[in-house]
């Protein structure tokens, strides 16, 4: 599998890239919050070290190699990736694994599978066909159970000919501290407000809606796009939030997945959290809060939410799952 790297890069992921094109190293793990443009660079990494004719900036973009990727079909890319993320992105699955998900055999993999791992064992034992070596994209490295990260370690640590790895993950504290140590690490820059901001305009957030979105995400740019332009997520939306839940209603959970919708409940727990002991919020205005439960309250709150998160991803009735979500929220910010 390979995906074309068509738009530019934000401009702290491309020095980060021109600085990683000049150090050495066979495997690389790129970590840090989700938001920052991990698996964006791992990308760019990867057709940088493909590319025929490479520049300081990155790949060329015309060449042979650049067009094969953006076609999906270079032969010396092989991808790790969940199959159900793979498929939100357009990436081709191989024919056994389509033809099993076409037939309902069995549902899209939420984790990165042990076949796919042993698939990738293979493919780094063939020749490779162009001249600048073979590339494994992992990416997020953290959805490897242990049985594939297994699988891995061997070739990571050896890996044959010019085989070379770029790992990406929002989770590193989850990976087995042996691939962690068998790659150089690189954690994410976090751009300055101005220049993020000024970058999200570009790609088409409104001016007046960029900085109260900035605030929703906590500094992470990607996050900003994606609910924008992916879900509709407005700065009214946001700001309106807290008290429509206070109320009862759903609100901004309507428009979310289960993994977003918990974790926002959990900014504005914190928020709550925040404002109770006295310090001010960190995603939402002041005026943008209800009247504050107490802490010993909010902090109940907080613990059932953290513990919600093991299970965020189970195949649960997507709408009585938001239903007792708000339900929870508007207990939990009852005030006393």
């Amino acid at each position: 599998m390979s995906e074309t790297q068509s738009k530019p890069l934000a401009p702290w992921l491309q020095r980060q890239l021109q600085a990683l094109l000049q150090r050495q190293g066979h495997a690389w793990l790129l970590h840090g919050p989700s938001g920052l443009g991990q698996y964006e660079l791992a990308l760019a990494l990867t057709h940088a070290w493909l590319c025929d004719a490479p520049t300081d900036l990155g790949a060329c973009g015309v060449c042979r190699s650049c067009l094969s990727l953006d076609r999906h079909s270079h032969a010396d890319l092989c991808v790790l990736m969940p199959e159900i993320q793979a498929l939100s992105l357009g990436m081709p699955l191989d024919e056994k694994t389509q033809q099993e998900l076409d037939d309902k055999k069995r549902k899209a993999s939420k984790e990165i599978r042990v076949e796919a791992a042993r698939q990738m064992v293979a493919f780094t034992q063939t020749t490779h066909l162009g001249r600048r070596g073979q590339v494994v994209l992992i990416h997020p490295a953290d959805r490897m159970n242990h049985v594939t990260a297994n699988t891995l370690l061997k070739t990571l640590e050896e890996p044959p000919g010019s085989t070379r790895f770029v790992l990406s993950t929002d989770a590193a504290h989850l990976l087995l501290p042996t691939i962690r140590s068998r790659c150089q690490s690189h954690a994410l820059e976090t751009p300055s407000t101005e220049e993020a901001q000024t970058w999200l305009m570009e790609q088409g957030v409104p001016v007046d809606e960029v900085q109260t979105l900035w605030r929703a995400s906590g500094g992470r740019p990607s996050w900003v796009l994606d609910r924008f332009q992916q879900d509709g997520v407005t700065a009214a939306l946001w700001s309106g939030w807290p008290r429509l839940i206070a109320k009862g209603l759903p609100g901004l959970l309507e428009k979310l997945s289960a993994s977003e919708g918990l974790a926002c409940l959990q900014k504005l727990c914190h928020d709550l959290m925040a404002v109770s002991v006295g310090a001010p919020p960190q995603f939402f205005r002041p005026e943008d809060l209800p009247k504050t439960p107490s802490a010993t309250k909010a902090a109940l709150w907080s613990k059932e939410l953290k513990d919600l998160t093991r299970h965020v991803e189970h195949p649960f009735n997507a709408s009585l799952q938001m239903q007792a979500w708000t339900v929870r929220a508007r207990l939990a910010m009852r005030p006393d």
